[in-house]
């Protein structure tokens, strides 16, 4: 390497990092710099009320609150073209930052939102009064595969989940939700977060696909359950869908070093969309 392009390459280097300084990707989410900061240096795990579009937002999770503003309104995974008044379902609603995407996209569209996490609900039904939208629903369910109760493991978090097998540790009783008996009729959008329980719906679901335009899955699983990410894809390529995986998270995973502490192995968004 010659001496001006080893000093290009320091100077390039120095004007990109200073760049990404001054850069504030938070601003789709009307944050300013200041903002930002003051709002990465909150308490965590801690009730909290910030402002989010000059609305009053309530979370316990500093970090998965930046998560979801990164995800949803900065990198905007949710974002679509849909007729003007689209009819969403919102499996895995969490305290409500992909509602409020969808509806500040699409202000006249109908949303269902189901969350069973008890603390994640109350946040979820606070923080969407707040916005005072029209036509959306919130249920505090869990979606399965029947109508039923189940046991279900609250962490007012974003890993709240069904748990089948165990009795752990905060684990409630609540009411499951059969998909299926929802879809019967065309749906605009199927967002399905629903931590660890997506194969099974799926599987419930599949002969109703046909009503769904565009969907999201958020995939969790196993090495071991690698069969049934393959059913997964075969199903939706089956029903008429093209497909882009993403990782879902910000540390990828390196499989030949394995941590068996981890819950998921393989944790995926799928954007699913018609031809």
């Amino acid at each position: 390497m010659s001496g001006e392009n080893f000093v290009f390459n320091i100077v390039n280097g120095v004007y990109k990092k200073t760049i990404k300084l001054f850069v504030n990707p938070y601003k789709k989410a009307g944050y300013n710099w200041l903002e930002v900061r003051k709002l990465k240096n909150l308490p965590d795990h801690t009730l909290q009320t910030v402002k989010l579009f000059g609305r009053n937002f309530s979370f316990t999770s500093r970090d998965e609150f930046i998560h979801s503003l990164k995800e949803i309104f900065i990198e905007e995974i949710y974002k679509q073209r849909l007729n003007a008044k689209p009819y969403i379902i919102d499996c895995g609603a969490n305290i409500g930052v992909s509602v409020i995407y969808l509806k500040r996209l699409f202000p006249d569209a109908k949303i269902i939102a189901f969350e069973p996490d008890e603390l994640n609900f109350d946040l979820l039904k606070k923080n969407i009064q707040s916005f005072h939208f029209d036509n959306v629903e919130l249920r505090k369910e869990a979606i399965w595969k029947e109508n039923t109760q189940l046991s279900f493991v609250n962490t007012g978090s974003l890993m709240s989940k069904i748990e089948e097998k165990t009795a752990a540790e905060n684990t409630t009783t609540v009411k499951a939700t059969r998909l299926k008996d929802l879809m019967i009729q065309n749906i605009d959008f199927l967002k399905i977060d629903i931590e660890g329980a997506e194969y099974q719906v799926l599987k419930d679901i599949e002969e109703n696909l046909h009503f769904v335009h565009n969907m999201f899955i958020e995939y969790h699983g196993t090495f071991e359950q690698n069969n049934e990410l393959n059913e997964i894809l075969q199903m939706i390529s089956n029903k008429g869908f093209q497909y882009y995986l993403k990782h879902a998270l910000d540390k990828h995973p390196v499989p030949f070093v394995r941590i068996p502490s981890v819950d998921y192995d393989v944790q995926l968004n799928i954007f699913c969309f018609r031809k």
